[in-house]
């Protein structure tokens, strides 16, 4: 979704296709906010197709590298409007605040804003509450005003290294909350949205394994939260003057195996973004009457993006995937059906499929994967393979649409995404039975995966590669370790390969934050030595590797490039060693550091191209076409 919002710019479509890529935009009033080439800038609202806006800001005036604006925020009355200001190469962001009139000026700027939000005060004053990130970890919010009434104090401040803190307001602007979370547990202090000085109110003390998030109509409070049997989320409400744990009633469950990707709030209406058994549904609860309406959405779909909206008669989404650009669907609450975007219907759906498959992994557990491919191909087994694997934090594997995937498929490739545990697509049991010392049941869910592609006829080993980036790596990783023969090539973005010597390290700026999901080394001998089991870097051996590409950015703060150069020189004296005892040919290891500070940039042009034709001699194969396809989309 971030890409999207970013390189609208980037994309140069075929001329019998349409995408539209949009913006960071926020509706308020009767206008919107964007960002139109290097300004912000806002329109009437019947008025955000033309080119006839207001220049508020101009982006230049901070001497940043092609800065874009991440996020926009407009204070209640629109006397002032706050945006997010980042470049590709860092995770480093200013926010901006400009205040409206005749002739918008800059107010303030505040270093290193994560999350922001306005609420009004009693005497109509906007008040912004911002947290401040130093080293990637976030513990301090913040509340300010201006004009002439100028305040900046910070009135909290996160004791626990291990915990991060971020701002919400709630859909009806009623609450804001203070969310204090880690991997698995999480508190949230109310501030109440008519006395934003008031003291914060806490409303559940955290107790370690509990997470939950708040929204609030008519004065209650809508609950998501795993607490209770079986420790899925579920929807629970209670009375916000009563917000305790022991008030809370139960109102909505989800079935088993269902990942909770977001939830809105309406006046009448609580709606659910779900993913059952992989594939996506919303679901619909009326509350007036506990109604609830469950919508299976198109198998092509793989993906939500939300949209910022404040309709309350509709519920406007888009739906994507690897290959397919976003749709735009909108759930209208007084006919209660589902209305999807009418015009042109892109051609992929006719020319490719999509497969919902399942492996068993030797434990007997069932592991998901979503295949693509050409509707035309012939002999699939002779055909390239990408598969792509992650596996950790709960998160779900990235499914967005990629200009370089959708080349592929329409190339011949089949594109292969497995789900394994450690993951969250099948529900918080799947994450919790993929992390700490359960990690190699996700190593075991890609080999089964693998091994189950090949098995019913989808490409062979000589013509398989995986693909992986950040925490990813490490299943990637590993597998080139404990089963080298499964694949041909591997590229990987930003990898962790080096888990045991990084958590061991305290000084490094997520080593804390981390430990709920690979666990404690340095205090922990179980820890220690489950880890040595299967960290990339651990286990690399005089063997037979596959050829391995290697993305890294210099300043990386997540992943530090000290791990990935040593894990590079490790493997090329291993690889050295093997060939010098068997006479093997050895494959191609390369380390493409990148300058910049950022994690993983997608958009990369450079990147892209670099791994497209590592890939492709690799498996010798022509990639003349995809060159030409993909300009087709790129701007080189």
């Amino acid at each position: 979704m971030d890409a999207f919002e970013k390189v609208r710019t980037k994309l140069e479509t075929q001329p019998q296709e349409e995408y539209e890529i949009i913006n960071v935009e926020v509706k308020h009033g009767g206008f919107v906010y964007y960002q139109e080439g290097c300004c912000l800038v806002r329109s009437k609202d019947e008025e955000a197709d033309n080119d006839n806006y207001e220049v508020l800001f101009n982006l230049e005036e901070l001497k940043l590298d092609q800065p874009f604006i991440d996020c926009i925020r407009v204070a209640p009355d629109e006397k002032y409007v706050a945006a997010k200001i980042r470049t590709e190469d860092s995770e480093a962001s200013t926010c901006v605040i400009i205040k409206l009139s005749d002739q918008p000026v800059m107010e303030a700027s505040f270093p290193n804003v994560s999350s922001f939000e306005w609420v009004k005060d009693e005497e109509d004053e906007d008040v912004l509450f911002y947290t401040f990130q130093r080293n990637l970890r976030c513990h301090d919010v913040y509340r300010a005003t201006f004009g002439d009434n100028k305040r900046n104090e910070r009135f909290y401040t996160e004791k626990d290294p291990s915990y991060f803190v971020f701002l919400y307001l709630t859909k009806d602007s009623r609450f804001l909350t203070i969310n204090i979370m880690n991997k698995t547990t999480s508190e949230v202090w109310l501030i109440d949205g008519l006395s934003p000085w008031d003291p914060p109110v806490l409303i559940q003390k955290r107790i370690h394994g509990v997470l939950y998030y708040v929204e609030h109509r008519d004065d209650e409070l809508y609950i998501l939260t795993n607490v209770g049997e079986p420790t899925e989320f579920k929807l629970m409400r209670t009375a916000a003057d009563t917000p305790a744990i022991m008030n809370w009633d139960l109102f909505f469950t989800m079935k088993r195996n269902t990942k909770v990707i977001d939830l809105d709030m309406f006046k009448d209406h609580c709606v659910l973004f779900l993913k059952h058994s992989n594939l996506l549904y919303v679901n619909v609860i009326g509350l007036a009457d506990d109604s609830v309406r469950s919508l299976k959405l198109p198998p092509w779909a793989c993906g939500f993006i939300m949209d910022t909206n404040s309709d309350p008669k509709n519920c406007p989404f888009q739906l994507c995937s690897p290959i397919r650009p976003p749709k735009y669907y909108t759930y209208k609450f007084a006919e209660g059906k589902l209305f999807e975007e009418t015009g042109h219907e892109d051609p992929i759906t006719k020319t490719s499929r999509v497969l919902r498959l399942e492996a068993k992994s030797k434990d007997g557990k069932l592991v998901p994967m979503t295949v693509f491919h050409k509707t035309d191909s012939e002999d699939l087994q002779k055909k390239p393979l990408l598969v792509h694997v992650y596996g950790a934090y709960g998160m779900d594997l990235k499914m967005n649409f990629r200009p370089e995937r959708r080349v592929l498929v329409d190339d011949g490739w089949i594109l292969a995404y497995c789900h394994v545990r450690g993951g969250g697509e099948l529900g918080l049991q799947w994450h919790a039975d993929g992390r700490l010392t359960k990690k190699l049941n996700g190593l075991a869910d890609l080999e089964a995966c693998i091994k189950t592609l090949h098995g019913q006829g989808f490409s062979q080993p000589s013509l398989t590669t995986l693909t992986a980036f950040s925490a990813g790596g490490v299943l990637a990783g590993a597998l080139c370790n404990s089963n080298p023969e499964l694949v041909r090539a591997v590229t990987l973005e930003a990898p962790f390969l080096d888990v045991l010597n990084t958590m061991m390290d305290t000084t490094l700026p997520l080593t804390l934050e981390e430990l709920e999901e690979w666990g404690n080394p340095s205090s922990d001998e179980k820890h220690k030595n489950y880890i040595k089991r299967y960290c990339p870097y651990q286990n690399i051996k005089p063997q037979h590797y596959p050829s391995i590409h290697i993305t890294a950015y210099e300043n990386d703060e997540r992943v530090p490039l000290k791990g990935i150069v040593s894990y590079t020189e490790k493997l090329k004296e291993a690889i050295a060693e093997h060939a010098k005892d068997t006479g093997y040919q050895t494959p191609n290891i390369i380390l493409d550091i990148q300058p910049g500070g950022n994690h993983v940039i997608e958009d990369s042009h450079k990147k892209i191209t670099a791994q497209i034709k590592f890939l492709y001699e690799e498996l010798g194969l022509d990639s003349t076409s995809v060159f030409e396809d993909l300009k087709k989309y790129l701007k080189f």
